[in-house]
């Protein structure tokens, strides 16, 4: 099995203590944020990481109280074991974290995604990379596989941009598409009582639904499992329209049903996740700033990039299209934030009187997403760039609406758990 250590160098083993400290911190935190803590300047912190001096070891406490204080979900007494296979920055995990499991396994071969994976998560097993070199007999025991397995050969943005390149997308497409069946391999070995997959909306009907038409025979008549499915629309959850296709299976019968899944009628609106900016909340880093935690001027929109944006809309809207940007004020509700919103953040965009609109801050798409579970919260650490943070967010998933799904699986899970302990099915 490939496992990356990503918490430390190998060769910082054999050093001091406090410099293993120091190199965990560093993968959570920045420079400047650790000399601030430990109350030394910048230039020390990288003095001390070139080898150049040795920090005292009387340090080693506090640098480890930072990653103590950064790493805040833990569960006690799990009712279940899961894995985490295209973890991401950890959505699924914290989901079903909150339903009462316990991850043993983490796999996701992005390095910045595994930093701020470790910068909230206390991971005691190493973060495996590349999930194709991954041994599945390696792979320890477990109740539940989760898996948000890559979608841009199956959703409509990632098979317009395939086709028209003349690329392969799908099960064709050897790079990500057939990741599913890397899935399927662990499945097959482990033989978890139950599974969660999520991916995009469009999944169900690509290429004619032959592609889902291909997971389904995989997993229930080649692994024996009973399957079910639900497109669910985060936004019953956050204030976005984010629809998601969740795929269930129980490796024996366990009465689960989709009929009764509860979605909450009340919808939550932009106001609830916006940073208020009338000091009810704390300064959040470089998201806002002072007293009143008003929203830092560089996430206005320059007079060039919204003069373009606003001539990009008028052009298309004669044409009749539909493209443009989306504006949003407290009482509204969002579009889907994706991946590309560093670009130019044109799919959301917040009103501001008197002056040009201004895009979310990464506080706020972790708010969108489920991340903080409420508005005025900051409890999930963002130890990236803003870049890599709107990247991250607009890859991962809804996590309320996923943890609504990991509840109602789980006395199901529990179910066919009971039965894999007395009459494991055994499939070639």
């Amino acid at each position: 099995m490939s496992l990356c250590p990503h918490k430390f160098p190998e060769k910082i083993m054999e050093e001091p203590a406090v410099y293993q400290a120091l190199s965990e911190a560093r993968h959570i935190y920045s420079q400047a944020k650790i000399a601030k803590t430990l109350q030394v300047d910048v230039k020390t912190i990288k003095r001390w990481e070139a080898r150049e001096t040795e920090p005292p070891s009387y340090l080693k406490p506090a640098l480890q109280q930072m990653l103590f204080g950064a790493r805040k979900h833990s569960v006690d007494n799990a009712s279940f074991k899961f894995i985490d296979l295209f973890a991401g920055i950890g959505g699924l995990r914290l989901a079903f974290e909150r339903a009462g499991g316990e991850c043993v396994f983490t796999s996701e071969y992005n390095d910045y995604a595994v930093k701020t994976y470790l910068a909230n998560f206390d991971c005691e097993h190493p973060v495996a990379g590349d999930i194709t070199k991954v041994d599945e007999k390696e792979v320890p025991d477990h109740d539940v596989l989760l898996a948000g397995f890559p979608c841009q050969p199956f959703s409509l943005a990632g098979v317009s941009k395939k086709q028209s390149l003349g690329r392969a997308h799908g099960f064709a497409c050897e790079a990500q598409g057939t990741l599913f069946f890397d899935v399927a391999r662990i499945l097959k070995e482990k033989r978890p009582a139950a599974f969660m997959l999520e991916n995009v909306k469009n999944l169900v009907s690509h290429d004619k639904g032959r592609t889902f038409e291909v997971i389904l025979k995989t997993l229930t008549e080649e692994l024996g499992y009973s399957v079910s499915y639900k497109v669910i629309d985060g936004g019953h959850w956050v204030p976005q329209h984010r629809e998601r296709t969740a795929i269930v299976g129980f490796l024996n019968d366990s009465g689960f049903s989709w009929d009764n899944f509860p979605i909450p009628e009340s919808k939550p609106v932009m106001g609830d996740i916006l940073h208020p900016e009338n000091g009810s909340e704390s300064a959040d880093g470089h998201c806002t700033l002072g007293e009143a935690a008003l929203v830092n001027p560089k996430y206005t929109l320059s007079d060039k990039l919204w003069t373009y944006l606003q001539n990009y809309a008028a052009k298309h809207k004669a044409k009749g299209n539909g493209f443009g940007y989306g504006m949003v004020k407290p009482n509204d509700r969002a579009r889907t934030l994706s991946a590309r919103y560093h670009k130019d953040g044109s799919e959301i965009l917040v009103y501001q009187a008197d002056k040009n609109p201004r895009r979310l801050t990464p506080r706020e798409c972790a708010r969108l997403m489920g991340f903080d579970q409420k508005h005025d919260t900051s409890d999930f650490v963002i130890p990236v760039s803003d870049t890599r943070a709107y990247q991250q967010f607009g890859n991962s998933v809804v996590v309320p609406m996923f943890e609504a799904v990991a509840k109602h699986m789980h006395p199901h899970i529990l179910v066919s758990m009971e039965h894999s302990t007395s009459d494991l099915k055994v499939y070639a």
